[in-house]
């Protein structure tokens, strides 16, 4: 255990759509487990920034590379950390398993109207609103077999981290 009384190694992806939360809840979870943060829009090559910045979703070709960056920096933290990441879909969190076969899961979810409302309050942001309901399609629910906790972003921030760390035990 460390002084923060978790297990070495917690690696954890916050994960969900685009204004879910997933930088804030991220960074707080970090400070809480004592363990390095990242944010995956951090990784994105220019031209999937651009691309998603005129409106355009990325696909399965513009978001592999992204997500091998992704896993190798969880490859990177054998002692633990968090990383904000999309992970919409099974095989993006399987892509990221593969670098890291422990990491944990926790997907932000909520009503569609609060998560607009999250992203109209980003201005500047390189994801646009409009990519929102193309997000939503593609989301992925965490299967059984996936170490993941699914929890309402209509809470404080405090209070999601309390959550998750309660449920998963750390």
């Amino acid at each position: 255990m460390t002084a923060s009384g978790v297990a070495p190694g917690t690696l954890v992806v916050v994960m969900g759509v685009s204004g879910s939360g997933k930088s804030t809840v991220g960074v707080a979870l970090a400070q809480r487990l004592g363990v390095p943060f990242a944010d995956a829009d951090d990784l994105h090559p220019p031209e999937n920034v651009a691309k998603m910045s005129a409106g355009h979703p990325l696909d399965d070709d513009d978001r592999h590379p992204w997500l091998e960056s992704v896993g190798a920096w969880l490859a990177a933290h054998p002692d633990g950390g968090v990383m904000s990441c999309s992970a919409l879909r099974r095989r993006y969190r399987d892509q990221l398993r593969h670098h890291a076969p422990r990491v944990r899961f926790l997907l932000l979810d909520g009503p569609e109207e609060v998560i607009a409302r999250r992203q109209a309050d980003r201005p500047g942001h390189f994801m646009p609103a409009s990519l929102l309901r193309s997000q939503l399609a593609t989301l992925e629910p965490l299967q059984p077999d996936e170490d993941g906790i699914v929890i309402d972003v209509g809470q404080g921030v405090d209070q999601v981290v309390r959550e998750y760390v309660d449920a998963a035990g750390l």
